[in-house]
């Protein structure tokens, strides 16, 4: 009983981890940070996936599962955005995930599977500088999918506020580009959870048709809750451990092809360089980007 009690809870543990690497993903593309013209959809179907066998513990240390851990995730999302006007878009992302966790005293993996939280969010474009350098405002409410499912999130409605600054300029005669983006996020519930999370990408065309791209991103995310407590039930506890308290930086590297102006590929792979209570993994994403214009 113990050693399911224990597994469990590092499914738990770990199934966040692969749910925030989502918010990573290549939904960062050239377009976010800047304007969407009046009338455009984007249209971003995306899939990732997260793999770990080691650990950072609670004071930062790497070190590798107990019973040889292993956690990975196929992690599923639809993400759409639609310009409403030059200064306002509504965005939406609709995540699925499947995660699977093992060790080698487990006769059978643990999985967990489903819809996780939906966000929905609204989009201001505060000021521009010479129309090449833009400061956005974006306001996200988050709605969960699911109750009593710690190994999807929190289960609680929340809500975001995230500032970006988005440039584009030249670096070797070659076309470059920048997204610097910092957001907060509180869950309203018995326990609330605060967030913080940043993300910084660069990015340069290789091609004069501006069909080719290369980017690097890094990226960091906070955690905080007044509960500390660890349930030894995980299943009891909402998202216990590093669920509520944790920490983590990454880097990524991006390469981006454009099959047409309106259709683009985004291959990612990434790493967790740094954490606190979380997984120490390792990422592989694809994503489409569609931009369909109807006015």
């Amino acid at each position: 009983m113990d050693k399911n009690i224990t597994a469990n809870k590092k499914l738990f543990k770990y199934l966040l981890a692969a749910a925030i690497l989502m918010a990573f993903s290549p939904r960062y593309s050239y377009a976010d940070g800047f304007p969407v013209r009046p009338g455009r959809f984007i249209l971003s179907p995306s899939v990732s996936y997260f793999f770990a066998n080691k650990q950072f513990d609670s004071t930062s240390h790497r070190r590798a599962f107990d019973d040889n851990g292993r956690f990975h995730s196929v992690s599923y999302s639809f993400y759409s955005e639609y310009g409403i006007s030059r200064k306002f878009t509504l965005s939406a992302l609709v995540p699925y995930s499947m995660n699977y966790f093992n060790t080698d005293s487990l006769t059978h993996a643990i999985t967990t599977s489903g819809l996780q939280d939906i966000e929905i969010g609204l989009k201001y474009y505060l000021a521009n500088i010479n129309y090449k350098y833009y400061f956005s405002i974006k306001a996200t409410g988050i709605i969960p999918t699911y109750r009593n499912n710690a190994s999807l999130g929190y289960g609680y409605y929340g809500s975001e506020l995230k500032l970006a600054f988005a440039g584009s300029g030249h670096l070797f005669g070659k076309q470059s580009y920048f997204v610097a983006e910092n957001a907060v996020r509180e869950y309203f519930g018995s326990e609330s959870v605060f967030q913080d999370r940043y993300n910084l990408t660069y990015g340069l065309t290789l091609d004069k048709k501006f069909k080719e791209q290369l980017s690097i991103s890094i990226g960091g995310f906070y955690a905080t809750s007044s509960n500390s407590f660890i349930n030894p039930n995980p299943i009891i506890s909402a998202n216990p451990n590093t669920s509520k308290n944790f920490a983590f930086n990454q880097v990524s590297a991006s390469y981006g092809h454009a099959f047409t102006k309106n259709l683009s590929l985004f291959l990612t792979g990434g790493t967790f360089i740094t954490g606190r209570n979380t997984g120490a993994g390792t990422s592989l994403s694809a994503s489409l980007n569609y931009r369909l214009d109807t006015r």
